[in-house]
């Protein structure tokens, strides 16, 4: 697919300003929560939020692959917030498939390890954009790598029309880059398209703890912490090249089990759900009950 103006890039559209030179300052575009009136009834949703989807919360209770009612669950979940006014992009891993440093501690190449894994990504971003269609949402699937005959190329101001549109915008292939976690092209691409938070969609736990919880039984869930705690105690929120992106650029977090009753709804309309990881935040434990 070529890189030309498309009737999607046609305008700056709400939210650029048209010119090549410089950004807004992020200040400006992120506010904590945009006020959308539903029905007549004001919610505390997010304007525009990035969901990072790993390939394990598509796998069910399967142990390879996609199991196909999860994967619909996720995706109806995310049709329903985007159609209530929600601006969402996604970036989904590709565990359930494939683990490029797994493959590389076998004696693969690292790098054409991690290459793999990117094309794992692929098979996923496209099985939800298919169940976020049947769900009704419009979906674009940008990718890192070239795919011309299934998928988007990553242009960032595209992505950024897409959002603008309505759409819920697909981002598959990591990075791009080996070497490069899914995690941290979720930070990176979150930034990129301006979103006001990355939700981390964990797969079996609730949210950041002092400790494993399923080796500590005394460990502790935190209600919020800073970016810098997480990074100095090397509390397991996502990998530390991600978490300084995000530090670096203030971008809050919301960790979360993705296999919480509508979770992923609920958190995309700010609901206060698992934990928050932002900059500046003072370190509160969750409260029992």
């Amino acid at each position: 697919m070529g890189q030309g103006r498309l009737e999607d890039d046609l305008g700056p559209g709400p939210g650029l300003d048209g010119k090549d030179g410089g950004e807004h300052p992020r200040a400006a575009l992120r506010t904590l929560r945009t006020r959308i009136v539903r029905g007549g009834a004001v919610t505390d949703a997010y304007r525009r939020a990035l969901v990072k989807l790993s390939g394990e919360a598509l796998m069910g209770d399967r142990e390879f692959g996609i199991d196909p009612d999860t994967i619909t669950n996720l995706a109806e979940q995310i049709a329903r917030a985007s159609a209530g006014g929600v601006e969402i992009a996604t970036v989904v891993g590709g565990g359930n498939f494939w683990r490029g440093q797994a493959a590389a501690e076998t004696g693969m190449d690292r790098a054409t390890a991690d290459y793999a894994g990117m094309l794992s990504t692929m098979m996923n971003a496209l099985a939800l954009q298919d169940a976020l269609e049947h769900a009704g949402a419009e979906v674009r699937t940008q990718t890192a790598l070239t795919m011309a005959q299934i998928a988007e190329p990553y242009i960032r101001r595209r992505a950024i029309r897409h959002l603008e549109k309505g759409r819920v915008v697909v981002f598959a292939s990591g990075t791009g880059n080996p070497f490069m976690t899914t995690d941290t092209a979720a930070a990176l691409r979150a930034i990129e398209v301006d979103c006001e938070t990355l939700l981390m969609a964990k797969n079996g736990v609730d949210g950041v703890y002092d400790a494993d919880p399923a080796t500590s039984p005394d460990a502790t869930r935190f209600e919020r912490l800073s970016h810098l705690e997480a990074i100095q105690r090397r509390l397991q929120v996502m990998d530390s090249t991600a978490l300084s992106l995000c530090m670096e650029h203030e971008l809050p977090i919301v960790v979360f089990d993705v296999r919480g009753k509508d979770s992923i709804y609920r958190a995309l309309n700010g609901e206060r759900i698992g934990t928050i990881v932002s900059a500046g935040a003072l370190t509160e434990p969750a409260h029992p009950g």
